[in-house]
């Protein structure tokens, strides 16, 4: 199953072999809460990987990026520490990103290329200060210009919808730290909510409903996990075993501190959940409040499109359709959409440039 109700995989995608041309300088770069996908014109996804950085305590030494960086989660000795350079979509360590930035653009073009054109999906609720710190983390990693696409326009051409006709198109991209709602028409976003529940949210809702019902603790990787096995948000016709499954946590207990084994259910699970998928529900219906009339219609007769990890987690679809009586689908590769669509920016720039905004 953040992009990361659930995360998109650790592993990278191996990089293109390049032979130069001027494909090679654009790029498009979802950097995400949990994975940070890189797009190259002419060559599709070619890398994918943890938005999550190793480093030395007390310096800014980068000692592994990535899938290497996250492997060492919740492992490292005192001496190291692994840190994930975003929250909540947005740069919360702006060395680290730059690093990690850095790190990925040179893995996906290696060799010395010339200073890249990029265009980075961020949060449509971020702030001045965060885009400017975007920007300025993609220009030290190589960006010879640097053009931004909130994440919701990214993920609905990703998912392949109509974003230029005078028609309303609503998506919702429920990533690691962010979920965006917007109702789209005619190139630009109508209305929109960005809330800070993602992925992550639900992560650490499992965790605290572990510790406070279980008396036991845990790791957000084994949160994750959980999530991954058994996690869902309400029905699932198509897969009635669900609510019988268990899942053996291990971890230590809260009194004690002793290493402790127990085995969490479906609904249990379901129960911890339930905080933020109302959250994310809420923003929906706040989203179709806030839209006009005439796109409402539009809506209501082409459906709401789910993407990101988030989409993936069984009975999302039924639950928001049972509470706005609108029917939801998912999109094809969820977990690619926000990249596929700054990448169909780079493939047709000058078409696609007007939906961009530059720094």
């Amino acid at each position: 199953m953040s992009d990361e109700t659930t995360q998109a995989p650790a592993a990278s995608v191996a990089p293109a072999r390049i032979r130069g041309g001027r494909d090679s300088r654009d790029i498009g770069i979802d950097l995400g809460t949990a994975n940070t996908l890189v797009y190259m014109r002419g060559h599709g996804i070619v890398l994918n990987e943890p938005s999550v950085v190793a480093v030395k305590a007390g310096s800014t030494t980068a000692l592994a990026v990535g899938a290497e960086a996250k492997e060492t989660i919740g492992r490292t000795p005192g001496s190291i520490t692994a840190i994930r350079p975003l929250r909540d979509g947005v740069i919360s360590d702006y060395e680290a990103a730059e690093e990690m930035i850095r790190h990925f653009v040179r893995k996906a073009v290696p060799g010395r290329r010339p200073r890249t054109r990029m265009v980075v999906c961020v949060p449509s609720g971020v702030t001045p200060v965060e885009r400017r710190a975007i920007v300025h983390a993609a220009d030290r990693a190589g960006a010879r210009a640097v053009h931004l696409i909130e994440e919701p326009m990214a993920a609905a051409i990703g998912a392949g919808l109509p974003v230029s006709d005078a028609r309303g198109s609503m998506v919702v991209d429920i990533g690691g730290g962010t979920t965006e709602v917007a109702v789209i028409s005619l190139g630009g976003i109508v209305t929109a909510q960005s809330l800070r529940v993602g992925g992550d949210r639900m992560d650490a809702a499992i965790t605290d409903f572990v510790r406070k019902e279980h008396q036991l603790l845990i790791g957000e990787r084994t949160a994750e996990d959980i999530k991954v096995a058994i996690g869902s948000a309400g029905p699932v016709p198509e897969d009635p075993a669900l609510e019988m499954r268990a899942f053996t946590v291990r971890g230590r207990q809260k009194v004690g501190g002793l290493p402790m084994t127990l085995d969490l259910t479906a609904s249990e699970v379901r129960s911890a959940l339930d905080e933020p998928v109302e959250a994310i529900i809420a923003a929906v219906r706040t989203t179709l409040e806030e839209c006009p009339p005439e796109l409402s219609g539009d809506v209501m007769e082409h459906g709401i499109v789910l993407t990101g990890g988030g989409a993936l987690l069984p009975g999302l679809d039924v639950r928001i359709a049972a509470a706005t009586g609108i029917p939801v689908h998912v999109a094809d590769n969820p977990l690619d959409c926000v990249a596929i669509g700054s990448g169909k920016c780079v493939e047709d720039f000058d078409n696609l440039q007007k939906l961009l905004k530059a720094s």
